[in-house]
């Protein structure tokens, strides 16, 4: 199988090589998948980056897997069946966090594309218990950055508490934000945006914010929740600064550059809070889903074929695609 390698020792700078490999089978509790798409996710530019340590060398990338099911078939997952792969690709299911249905904070996880090989190449194997069948409302082009961007956003609308009617802001708009907007708008709620890049502000427009500004600009309102997107830390202050009294912030990032000082009183006191949004569950993924299917979602995506996932990669690190890149084999 053809398949995009990160070699962490020799040259190369962080590129992936296209490379050709021995297609992997199945093993025990393990399906294998013919890959029809696969999203890309800020969270592969720290892998390439080096800013999350390395765990596998050499690595296939990518972990918004749209697959097609060709061997290791169960009486739930037919041959042929269509499923998706997240970030989690696995569970130790006994570690004290896993045993309070608190899987996304597993002790010893698997991760897609980073502790595992992923999605950027023509067949990837996954854990049966970690795939999730897709609707056939949502195409594989459109399903793929549902499976990672889709999902976590919605948990950190989760874990910011929102609840219909409120007004919440989101801080960057890029894959993940632009695919929660939809889920706020069918809970009625009022969204507003600030991001940096002029076309990222045009499609947050198009998409039916109530206001649009840039990154340093505030909201008109105070928010009741917002969201950040970005792994910068003054992402995170501007958020708090726009919050009310007993308001939340759900930092949406797996990496982050650094929080500056800020002023306790005049920012965190009021009984604002700050919460962090770690990986995903199971549940968050059957949930979202569902929701999507119900709804419509319907990203707006950028198709790279496999031999440019380079360029797909520069083009998510530059802010140059609007809403989600999607390779495809």
């Amino acid at each position: 199988m053809k398949a995009a390698l990160l070699h962490r020792r020799g040259a190369g700078g962080g590129a992936l090589a296209i490379e050709d490999l021995p297609q992997p089978s199945a093993g025990p509790g393990e399906v294998l998948l013919r890959v029809r798409a696969c999203g890309v996710c800020r969270t592969d530019l720290h892998i390439l980056d080096g800013e999350l340590p390395p765990r596998r060398d050499p690595l296939i990338p990518g972990h918004q897997i749209v697959g097609e099911v060709v061997e290791g078939v169960t009486r739930e997952l037919r041959a042929g069946a269509r499923v998706g792969v997240s970030w989690m690709g696995g569970a130790d299911g006994s570690c004290p966090y896993c045993r309070r249905g608190e899987e996304n904070l597993c002790d010893a996880p698997v991760f897609t594309g980073y502790t595992i090989d992923g999605g950027y190449a023509q067949y990837a194997v996954a854990r049966s218990d970690f795939v999730f069948p897709l609707p056939a409302e949502l195409d594989d082009l459109h399903a793929a950055p549902l499976l990672c961007a889709g999902i976590i956003g919605f948990r950190s609308l989760r874990v910011a508490g929102v609840q219909p009617g409120e007004n919440v802001g989101l801080f960057g708009f890029g894959a993940s934000a632009h695919l929660a907007i939809a889920v706020l708008h069918s809970w009625k709620c009022k969204v507003f945006v600030a991001t940096r890049g002029e076309s990222h502000r045009a499609l947050a427009a198009r998409l039916g914010a109530a206001w649009v500004g840039t990154e340093g600009e505030r909201p008109p309102v105070e928010l009741d929740r917002a969201v950040t997107f970005a792994p910068s830390g003054d992402v995170v202050i501007a958020a708090l600064g726009s919050l009310r009294k007993g308001g939340v912030v759900a930092i949406n990032a797996i990496h982050m550059d650094r929080i500056p000082q800020f002023d306790y009183d005049s920012l965190l006191w009021g009984e604002r809070q700050i919460r962090s949004v770690t990986n995903m569950t199971r549940a968050d993924a059957r949930d979202f889903l569902a929701t999507a299917a119900r709804i419509g979602i319907q990203p707006q995506v950028t198709v790279f074929p496999l031999d440019r996932v380079n360029d797909a990669l520069q083009a998510v690190r530059q802010d140059a695609v609007n809403g989600a890149a999607v390779v495809v084999p």
